[in-house]
């Protein structure tokens, strides 16, 4: 049964000289974002602090609720879209790199901190998070990572078990064939908001379906959650049964190189896990599974 959403992030380098000015640009950019009705907005990493040294951020830092977070609370209640509102934390523990995503009623759904800030970013006060969270939303569930999170799988995996669909990444880096590969490996949308103006979404293949450019800092696009992503190996034996069925309501995408499809259900009541138990179709995780399984018994034979 066909999910479709709207995910947008903003590319934006942080212009003004304070934070108050940075943090009104920023909102101006996610204010604009909203001409494309997207259910859910990311900004990039720390906005309101982007240019300024890791030493201004005991400074610069702001409580959540706090002045970024209900502008930002607002502009989500009166478009009715989610917004990921990254910024440099004051808490009771000390300094975070934080993510604060907020629902469509303006209302502070949680906070993800940063698993693994930088050496310079430690070495200014920032504290480390230590959990990989993820956030129920009215489309389905979603996570962030920041930045140098992507370096460390722990991140990733924390979110892929814990249900995540869509993984969202501001970064002051692009992140680049990384992110493609976290995708990949994970079945996960990403979408990034990098402030160097190369912000992606990737699909769970792997395959980048829009970058943003020097001419478009808001990114847009319309996805389809309703997805699974298999193996080829036996699955594909049930491909021609699939199309005749459902047709077009159904679409098998093939990534030939990697021997994988992601079944995509366009259909208003039926669903790809409706769809992949009537033709018996094997789960990723299953098959890998089972040929393990298969292997060690031969070992163990041998």
């Amino acid at each position: 049964m066909a999910r479709l959403i709207r995910v947008a992030s903003i590319s934006y380098n942080g212009e003004g000289g304070t934070v108050e000015q940075k943090r009104e640009n920023g909102l101006r950019l996610l204010a604009e974002a909203a001409v494309y009705q997207p259910d859910i907005v990311c900004l990039p990493e720390t906005f309101t602090t982007l240019g300024l040294p890791c030493e201004a951020y005991p400074t610069a830092a702001e409580t959540v609720p706090g002045p970024t977070t209900d502008a930002a609370a607002e502009l989500a209640r009166k478009h009715s879209m989610y917004v990921i509102c990254p910024i440099v934390q004051k808490t009771n523990a000390g300094l975070r790199n934080s993510a604060v995503v907020i629902n469509r009623n303006g209302e502070i759904l949680g906070t993800y901190h940063k698993m693994h800030p930088t050496i310079w970013e430690i070495e200014s006060g920032v504290v480390p998070g230590t959990e990989p969270k993820t956030f129920e939303t009215d489309f389905g569930r979603i996570g962030c990572a920041i930045c140098f999170d992507l370096n460390h799988r722990d991140v990733i995996e924390g979110l892929a078990s814990n249900g995540a669909e869509i993984v969202f990444f501001p970064s002051m880096y692009c992140g680049g064939l990384q992110l493609q590969i976290w995708a990949h490996d994970f079945s996960v949308f990403i979408v990034s908001a990098h402030s160097g103006g190369r912000s992606a979404i990737v699909d769970p293949l792997g395959r980048v379906l829009k970058w943003s450019s020097a001419y478009e800092q808001i990114l847009c696009r319309q996805i389809n959650l309703d997805g699974a992503v298999f193996h080829i190996d036996y699955n594909n034996a049930h491909w021609d049964a699939i199309r005749r069925k459902y047709g077009p309501a159904v679409e098998i995408d093939i990534a030939t190189d990697e021997a994988k499809f992601r079944l995509v259900s366009h259909h208003p009541s039926i669903t790809v896990s409706d769809i992949a138990a009537e033709f018996g179709l094997e789960p990723l995780s299953a098959y890998f599974n089972r040929a393990a399984q298969i292997r060690d018994k031969a070992l163990s034979n041998s």
